[in-house]
């Protein structure tokens, strides 16, 4: 009798699991339902409304298009697009392996979100109209006004400029992915990614290229030191100090589980940055192919710095630290590699690696866990990229920029630091404002057991790999 009671006691339990599972998954089917529906209606509705105009298409004069910078810059964005999934492989390799999905996932998702953010409003408040020296107006808006035509001083259709800026302002926010690695909810994240590409990035690129204030000033930043690499490594900060260590840091060894893919995703930066950089001279110029040249030598130069100390430091030279000494020369070069001469390109690389390979190697006297060095090499390379861009820059290489400490003034050395400053302290406060709202909304870090499991499963429910590596 007892027997049959617990029979029937096991069975209701069963039944009770089995209805709430079947209702689980019936709510999440009427959200599927919902949504498609709220996506559709806007979806229909704009697309009425787009007919209504046709100022999106611009072709009052194409007369000043000029097919070589055209195609010179089609590939450009192509190169710089490609650097957000070769982020994705190079943070996914430098994580454990049950975290890589996750890791990829959030570069791989700021291409979707960014994108339509850009086309919605993001470029408008970056490039539009200037409001007060501190943000654009909304006369670009869903690309009202950015048509085919040249926009003032260029050579290449207006909309082919709007999806090359596109391309920097969704690999930035990926770039902070690395400082939080392994413990940030997804749907937390994604209201992050929105809220700092809108109030952080939008502002920060108007104020350096969209006529703001610090280009007022002076200040000087060719391809993204400011806009790009401060502004993400100061964030990584933030993000460092609101979400905390990892369960483990300090503890537990956590070496990156597959050194292979995040090489392969080095290489493809490295490609990319050529289109980063060469292409920020907007046209396919004398300009383009010393900020080319720049590049390779300030990346080079920052592999073989970092290798060098490496060696006279722990005695080997490793492949992880190759590949970090070559993406600081890198992130260093970015602001100054189209207002320098050749050589101050190698000194800018070797400093830069230098002063990198000190940030992350004694990162932990600062206590704070920034999993994969976004603070110690796109932070720290930016700051210096950026002021001595006030030292190296010359008019004789670009006769738009300026001259630096070098070249007998010190107007741009204090523009610079002024600069530098006013990045990092915006994106520093913007994003701890950020990350206070949206651990009030949806809360920031993955459980305990969530960040023990690993992203992978938690967070999307399914494995990188099937074999035990």
């Amino acid at each position: 009798m007892a027997q049959k009671e617990k029979m029937t006691e096991a069975s209701v339990v069963l039944t009770k699991i089995k209805d709430t599972k079947n209702n689980k998954k019936n709510i999440r089917i009427k959200k599927v339902i919902i949504f498609s529906i709220v996506l559709l209606a806007a979806l229909l509705a704009g697309g009425y409304f787009a007919t209504k105009t046709t100022n999106f298409l611009n072709i009052e004069d194409l007369s000043s298009i000029d097919k070589a910078d055209t195609a010179f810059m089609i590939i450009s964005a192509i190169l710089v697009m490609l650097m957000t999934p070769a982020l994705a492989l190079f943070y996914g390799g430098m994580v454990r392996k049950k975290n890589v999905l996750g890791t990829i996932m959030q570069s791989f998702a700021a291409l979707g979100f960014v994108s339509v953010i850009w086309f919605l409003y993001g470029y408008s408040l970056a490039f539009g109209g200037d409001i007060g020296n501190i943000i654009g107006n909304f006369d670009f808006v869903m690309l009202k006004n950015v048509g085919l035509s040249p926009s003032e001083g260029l050579t290449i259709p207006h909309q082919l400029f709007f999806i090359f800026q596109m391309m920097f302002a969704c690999l930035t926010p990926a770039l902070i992915t690395g400082a939080f690695a392994e413990r940030f909810k997804f749907k937390s994240y994604l209201l992050f990614l929105i809220l700092w590409v809108t109030f952080v990035y939008c502002p920060l690129a108007h104020w350096v290229w969209g006529g703001g204030w610090i280009s007022q000033i002076g200040g000087l930043d060719f391809a993204g030191g400011l806009v790009v690499h401060i502004a993400s490594g100061a964030a990584a900060l933030a993000c460092c100090i609101m979400l905390g260590s990892r369960k483990g840091y300090k503890t537990e060894n956590m070496p990156p589980h597959n050194l292979t893919l995040t090489f392969i995703g080095l290489a493809f930066l490295w490609v990319g940055w050529f289109g980063f950089n060469a292409g920020s001279a907007l046209s396919a110029g004398t300009l383009a192919a010393t900020a080319f040249l720049n590049t390779q030598l300030g990346a080079a130069s920052g592999l073989l710095a970092w290798i060098g100390v490496e060696y006279l430091h722990r005695g080997k030279p490793t492949v992880l630290g190759g590949m970090s000494g070559t993406l600081a020369g890198l992130v260093g070069i970015t602001p100054a590699c189209g207002f320098v001469t050749p050589f101050s390109s190698i000194v800018i690389g070797v400093i830069t690696g230098m002063i990198c390979y000190v940030l992350t190697t004694f990162k932990g006297i600062f206590n704070y866990d920034d999993s994969l060095d976004v603070i110690g090499i796109h932070g720290t390379g930016g700051v210096a990229g950026s002021i001595l861009t006030g030292i190296f820059a010359t008019v004789l290489i670009n006769s738009d920029g300026a001259n630096g400490l070098f070249y007998g003034s010190l107007n741009l050395f204090v523009a610079q630091i002024i600069s530098t400053i006013a990045c990092i302290g915006y994106a520093f406060l913007g994003t701890l404002l950020i990350l206070y709202i949206t651990d009030k909304i949806s809360g920031l870090r993955v459980s305990e057991f969530e960040e023990m499991q690993g992203l992978d499963i938690s967070q999307h429910g399914e494995n990188a790999y099937r074999l035990q590596i």
